[in-house]
């Protein structure tokens, strides 16, 4: 009938078009709806599944050998997955032992962040397709399973399936994720814990009664947490000890008198301690061995974030991204890229309003001091504007005390420097804004519920369109054109066919430290002088890098002997004057032995 009308009148056709368009994307809503409803966690995971292929795109077409961005800090994981991989399927050793790392001396794996759930989520995939296969795999579960958190809890609270998307797509693909992504920062990506502990966490703080699986809930997320990230694990009991003393002062002051909360704490330390005390034990026992100190403070103070880092898109944005990087200071990008985004943080401020005056007081009123506490110690030590910190005139009185005319402006992150344990410890103060999004991503998804309360049923499915366009453009970075292949030299495979037994250096010594020469560990097997150490260097490096810097010459020829060294690798791009060089290296009684891909491999014994 449409079509026998339209050949009569187009122009009733055309209005009829318009009808039958309109029916079939409410058809099409309904349809998406009633999936929802009856396969909630199956919904949510095929949503987020195909929003990750997306937004992470082309990285699916080449998961087994390259990875998104340049070589970094991801090679270091890939190396860590590949060695767990072989140590535990292979040697059958303990891999949290390095003992051909910083030869002869060894290496703890606690010097960096080992984050041991994110390697045990790497493993089945890389017996599958190798530890670069498995590296992207897992960063890809980090997107999807950090949605899914996010749907479930809101999804919870709200019981609105769409609302529940935006803020699960509002957490997951939040810049800050992204930026870590590129980076490769495997630890840092594993955000998806978060949801599903302060899920549990916010139960625990509101009910009256005893509900085990939510402290059972709470516990286990703790507990993965603090097999990520130390980094997380520090931030997330700081901030949640901030929110539960908000509570108790603010909404719930007989808190502390009710049995059922001390039964829902038992069983939540119950689950969570024994997997906190297995996660920082290697850390406790190289801090015991002093490897590893306090920050200095100076050291600490480029790390604080600056408002303007909450405002800015990301540099990764495909339309303004780059025009961001041009005109404003992003030096410390990868910590300082902690954007809100527009579109949550309008639906936050409506979900702010709205769940304060109705019936969810403590959950909004703790979302909203939990992330103006997180934004106030992501701005560290003292306050940043545009990445440069903000100097006051001192008073007169100030000028005579110092000894100065101006200084910095401290925020409470000082304070905690100095007072907080631990505290001190930690680098990039920025990291604390991931809790900034997740609070602001969580409100606005319960703002988005309350939008959609007042918006007219005829309305929704448009109101739905336009939300998830504009959350697309303001968080979408764009297709992913800078890939980068993860493969050893062609002289790790030489060397991997030389029986001699020996260590090998890396030379000049300064590339000891790169993460690509730890990689290259897994395809020659020989014990090595360096190690990734940018972190924590351990005494031995630090004892020995001054004397090595001088080679070639006798002290650090003599030295390597000393160290068990046989294989001296020189890079020639690094040695201009190559002809004198190797003079001096067959003069001090090396033998050459080959050259391969751009190395000269030396014998010394």
């Amino acid at each position: 009938m449409l079509w026998l009308h339209w050949s009569q009148d187009p122009e009733s056709a055309q209005s009829n078009s318009d009808l039958l368009n309109e029916y079939l994307v409410k058809k099409m809503t309904h349809g998406i709806r009633l999936f929802f409803e009856k396969h909630t966690w199956a919904g949510a995971i095929i949503y987020f599944f195909i929003l990750t292929l997306i937004m992470t795109w082309p990285l699916v077409l080449k998961m087994s050998d390259q990875i998104v961005g340049q070589v970094g800090d991801n090679i270091y994981f890939i190396w860590m997955i590949g060695w767990v991989q072989k140590a535990l399927f292979e040697l059958g050793v303990n891999p949290f032992n390095v003992w051909f790392l910083n030869y002869p001396e060894g290496w703890s794996l606690a010097y960096t962040e080992i984050t041991p759930i994110q390697i045990a989520m790497a493993l089945p995939f890389s017996q599958i397709g190798g530890a670069t296969f498995a590296y992207n795999a897992v960063m890809m579960l980090t997107f999807i399973l950090a949605g899914l958190g996010m749907y479930l809890w809101i999804y919870r609270v709200t019981g609105s399936i769409v609302p529940a998307l935006i803020a699960g797509t509002l957490f997951a693909f939040t810049p800050y994720h992204f930026a870590h992504f590129r980076i490769g920062h495997l630890n840092l990506s594993g955000i998806q814990w978060f949801p599903f502990f302060f899920m549990g966490f916010f139960d625990i703080l509101d009910r009256r009664d005893f509900n085990w699986k939510n402290s059972l809930l709470a516990g286990i997320m703790l507990g993965f947490i603090a097999l990520t990230s130390q980094y997380y694990l520090y931030m997330t009991l700081l901030v949640s000890g901030f929110i539960a003393l908000i509570t108790i002062v603010f909404y719930r002051r007989g808190l502390l008198k009710s049995p059922q909360f001390w039964k829902n704490v038992v069983v939540f330390a119950g689950v969570s301690l024994p997997v906190i005390i297995l996660a920082i034990a290697p850390y406790i026992s190289l801090q015991r061995q002093g490897g590893l100190p306090d920050r200095n403070i100076s050291i600490v103070r480029p790390y604080s974030a600056s408002p303007t880092d909450f405002i800015l898109p990301s540099t990764d944005h495909f339309l303004w991204g780059q025009w961001i990087g041009n005109h404003f200071n992003r030096d410390m990008w990868v910590e300082g890229t902690l954007y809100l985004g527009v579109v949550a943080i309008a639906l936050a401020l409506i979900g702010f309003v709205k769940g304060l005056q109705g019936g969810h007081k403590l959950l909004l009123g703790g979302l909203l001091w939990g992330s103006l506490f997180s934004l106030i110690l992501a701005m560290g030590i003292d306050l940043h504007w545009n990445g440069s910190s903000v100097v006051i005139n001192l008073p007169e009185f100030l000028k005579i005390l110092l000894g100065r005319s101006e200084a910095p402006l401290p925020l409470p992150g000082y304070l905690f420097f100095y007072t907080v344990p631990y505290f001190a410890k930690l680098r990039a103060l920025m990291r604390f804004g991931i809790f900034t999004i997740l609070f602001v991503s969580a409100a606005a998804g319960f703002g988005a519920a309350k939008l959609f309360e007042y918006t007219p049923q005829a309305k929704k499915s448009l109101l739905t369109i336009v939300l998830f366009a504009l959350m697309f453009i303001d968080i979408y970075p764009g297709p992913y054109s800078e890939l980068s292949g993860i493969k050893a030299r062609q002289v790790d495979y030489w060397l991997k066919e030389q029986t001699a037994t020996g260590a090998l250096v890396q030379m000049p010594f300064r590339l000891a430290e790169d993460q690509e020469q730890t990689y290259y560990t897994l395809t020659h097997g020989k014990p090595y002088i360096g190690g990734f150490f940018n972190a924590f260097p351990p005494a031995q490096y630090a004892r020995i890098s001054p004397i090595l810097e001088g080679f070639p010459d006798e002290a650090s020829v003599d030295l390597l002997r000393q160290l068990g060294v046989r294989y001296v690798l020189i890079e020639l791009d690094e040695y201009p004057d190559l002809g004198g060089v190797r003079e001096k290296i067959e003069g001090l009684g090396m033998v050459f032995m080959n050259e391969v891909d751009g190395q000269l491999v030396y014998e010394l014994k």
